[in-house]
């Protein structure tokens, strides 16, 4: 039989810390006045399959000549800016959760990657990076002659 210590009020802090951490991670994620315009994360996905690797990022509501993609000594970097309509400045809000102003994010690239074959595509908000691999060396067989 296993005897298990109960410690009431230790367990009791330890619960209460973490909806703490949770919603102090929410709230670094939302924009506050104060707060730099645009500093707000993209959300990527980064999927591999046997020849690619595949950066897939959300930016809804921009147009692709607002963004750039750059591979630079084997980092990916995205950099963008979503504007504000026109006209905005006047206008008063009751709820305003979207985001506006510039973002950058950058991704380390695998060694295996070919950097000069990076290939962008933009739809329905959705940045799709291709990455492909280099091809690895097939072992070669060699003959052995008699001598």
């Amino acid at each position: 039989m296993t005897v298990l210590r109960c410690r009431p009020l230790t367990d009791l802090f330890n619960i209460q810390g973490d909806p703490s951490r949770i919603w102090a991670k929410c709230l670094d994620d939302i924009p506050q006045q104060g707060r730099q315009e645009g500093a707000y994360n993209l959300d990527a996905d980064v999927k591999e399959t046997s020849g690619n690797y595949v950066v897939s990022v959300e930016v809804p509501g921009m147009e692709q000549k607002d963004i750039t993609v750059t591979v630079l000594e084997n980092v990916l970097t995205l950099k963008g800016e979503k504007k504000r309509e026109a006209g905005e400045k006047e206008t008063s809000y009751y709820l305003r959760e979207r985001c506006f102003g510039g973002f950058e994010r950058s991704f380390t690239l695998p060694t295996n990657v070919q950097s000069d074959k990076v290939a962008a595509s933009y739809k329905n908000g959705i940045l799709s990076i291709l990455l492909p691999k280099v091809e690895e060396a097939a072992p070669r067989e060699i003959e052995v002659r008699a001598a």
